[in-house]
This record gives C-alpha cells, structure tokens and sequence, in this order.
C-alpha cells in the first residue's frame, strides 16, 4: 500500500478531451430520446441523432489533432497571459 503523495510529486494531467467527448457522446443519446419523448417523429430524432454523432465524430479528431500538436510544441500555454497580451 503506498504512502500519501508528496506534494512535490507532479499530478497527472486529467484527460480532459476524454471527458468531454463521453458527454458528447451521452447527448448523442439522450436528445434523440427527449425529442421522440415530446413528441418528435422517429425519423427526425434519429437524424438528429445523426448529425451530433458526426459533430462529435469531427470534435474529436480536432481535439485529438490538437493534443498531438501541443505535445510536439513542447506543451500548452500554462501562463496567466494570453499570447496576445
């Protein structure tokens, strides 16, 4: 069993691309189901459906693209100033 961390241990950066894209993907879900809920036509929710799925699809190979940009740029912005400051 290890011991408490040391607080000069650094902490591992949350995936935060991950979590955003499992939510995107629960809406891919749940709004069709709300939609055929209130009243929708099935084929309507299930178009809908559709094109979030493809946003979704498309976010996340931008996000991804850009995580592998960042990482061969040697990181993310981290100061407090903006790179147009």
């Amino acid at each position: 069993m290890p011991g408490p961390r040391s607080t000069t241990d650094p902490r591992p950066a949350p995936d935060t691309t991950s979590e955003v894209i499992r939510w995107a993907a629960f809406s891919c879900v749940l709004v069709p189901v709300v939609l055929v809920w209130y009243g929708t036509s099935l084929a309507g929710a299930a178009g809908t459906a559709f094109g979030l799925a493809a946003v979704t699809a498309a976010c996340r190979v931008l996000l991804r693209r850009s995580e592998r940009c960042a990482a061969q740029r040697g990181g993310r912005h981290t100061r407090g100033e903006t790179p147009v400051d």
